[in-house]
């Protein structure tokens, strides 16, 4: 928990500039969002008492300065925007400028650091490998969704369309072929012990294994409570009053959610302890989409203790 005398930061990204705000004496300033910027902050702030500093993942342009100030010693922590837009309105934060954003972002950073389990919250950024590896994971991703929106155009098309539709296909498949080589290449090359760990369960291939590396390096350092919740595979309770709702998925990492459906899919088929929970659980009268999330959430948390451990699916497989 933080002391009187120590001070939480917010630095408001965009693509230009970085702004500073700060939750004690420090005065909000702007510098450029590059090496000459970071370093301007890391002047401002050599002296005080910095507990803490957060910021708002904006598809990668907080990664370079939350990598320096990590590399100069600060505790960083990245927060998912909405959460961000939720404290805001909640402290009454209506107006929206760059400026604002970077104060409440200090409000924030204080309620975090105050935070029982404060170091939940700090995730190091990853090494050089692992950049590569989620580089070449989130463009396998875009390429496949941009494929099957051409697919799913070709056929609704006029006629004088789908020679064009057609090429772009062909271009699509080819650089999704190449993208996908030069992931398992980087995934064999850097991170082999892991993969074999990995794949040696029935249902998780090359691709899962890839996606889980990259977006989930929480794997093995958390519980099963945690790792579920931090992917957005655990029930939310939906409960007020004497109104019991219905349980939902709410959240989480959409990219990791999405490769565990697909392995789940091919686990129920291949997979003899996944499929034999999966058909307890319909058997028990439980919905099959409800079903799959619960065997999705039954192979990540097995996963999960795989890692931690370093022993095999079948050490930890037995039904439950």
């Amino acid at each position: 928990m933080s002391q009187p005398d120590l001070q939480c930061v917010g630095i408001d990204v965009a693509k230009a500039t970085l702004d500073v705000a700060g939750t004690e004496s420090l005065t909000s300033f702007t510098v450029s969002n590059d090496s000459a910027g970071f370093t301007e902050i890391t002047d401002r702030l050599s002296g005080r008492n910095i507990s803490l500093v957060l910021m708002e993942a904006t598809g990668g342009l907080e990664a370079p300065v939350a990598e320096y100030l990590q590399s100069e010693g600060f505790d960083v922590v990245i927060i998912n925007p909405r959460q961000a837009r939720d404290f805001a309105r909640a402290m009454g934060h209506l107006a929206k400028t760059d400026r604002l954003d970077a104060a409440m972002l200090a409000q924030l950073a204080r309620v975090i650091d105050c935070h029982p389990d404060r170091s939940r919250y700090l995730r190091l950024m990853p090494d050089a490998a692992r950049q590569a590896l989620t580089a070449l994971v989130v463009r396998r991703r875009q390429l496949n969704q941009m494929l099957v929106a051409e697919r799913n155009r070709l056929y609704p098309s006029h006629p004088d369309g789908r020679e064009s539709i057609g090429r772009v296909m062909t271009v699509l498949e080819a650089e999704l072929a190449l993208v996908t080589r030069q992931m398992n290449r980087q995934l064999r090359q850097h991170f082999r012990e892991q993969a074999r760990l990995l794949t040696s369960v029935k249902g998780v291939a090359d691709i899962t294994a890839a996606t889980l590396l990259a977006e989930l390096p929480e794997l093995g350092t958390l519980t099963r409570r945690e790792i579920s919740a931090l992917v957005g595979v655990a029930p939310v309770n939906r409960d007020s009053g004497k109104m019991r709702g219905r349980r939902t998925i709410f959240g989480g990492r959409a990219g990791v959610r999405g490769t565990l459906y697909m392995a789940v899919i091919t686990a129920i088929q291949f997979n003899p302890a996944i499929r034999a929970f999966y058909v307890r659980l319909v058997a028990a009268g439980k919905a099959k989409k409800v079903a799959l999330v619960a065997c999705m959430r039954k192979l990540l948390t097995v996963i999960n203790a795989m890692v931690r451990s370093g022993t095999s699916w079948e050490d930890h497989s037995s039904p439950s």
